[in-house]
């Protein structure tokens, strides 16, 4: 039997394909946090602070369960389609969250380069109390298909906990 899961206050069956960023630890204004895809650990991500109350590209994804799919419009399309011509087909978006929008997977380092959206990283450090990633376009370009996939397929909800 799969392990429970409790979410927006119900129980629920954890489901081994999901994907899941659980967080790990807090810094002083960075949070970090691991992408598991169906239950394998893939990179670590790396938010702003968790606040409790939103301050724009500043704050973290509050704890649920959303959507993900290809956004193809926004501005960061061009830049990676450029950098990544065989393997873009848009940006990850994170949709469906309360008063968020255009929140993306993307490349970057620390809490600065965030603007409320989960960064990839292959390891992390913690410099002056705040997380940083390191090793972002590798994670990126590891993540990116597994996630492209998952969207294909219908496994497209991501469980923020």
């Amino acid at each position: 039997m799969a392990p429970l899961l409790f979410s927006n206050g119900k129980r629920e069956i954890m489901n081994q394909q999901m994907i899941k960023l659980i967080r790990v630890a807090q810094g002083k204004h960075s949070t970090l946090s691991h992408l598991y895809i169906g239950g394998i650990f893939c990179c670590y991500l790396l938010e702003d602070a968790v606040r409790d109350r939103k301050i724009p590209g500043r704050t973290a994804i509050p704890p649920g369960d959303y959507g993900l799919s290809l956004n193809h419009w926004a501005g960061m399309n061009g830049k990676y389609a450029k950098r990544f011509p065989r393997l873009h087909e848009g940006m990850v978006e994170i949709i469906e969250i309360p008063n968020y929008q255009l929140v993306f997977f993307h490349m970057g380092n620390d809490h600065t380069h965030t603007r409320g959206c989960p960064l990839t990283g292959a390891y992390w450090e913690l410099v002056n109390g705040d997380y940083v990633v390191r090793g972002s376009g590798a994670a990126y370009e590891y993540v990116y298909p597994m996630l492209l996939e998952e969207i294909e397929k219908g496994n497209d909800r991501l469980v923020v906990l």
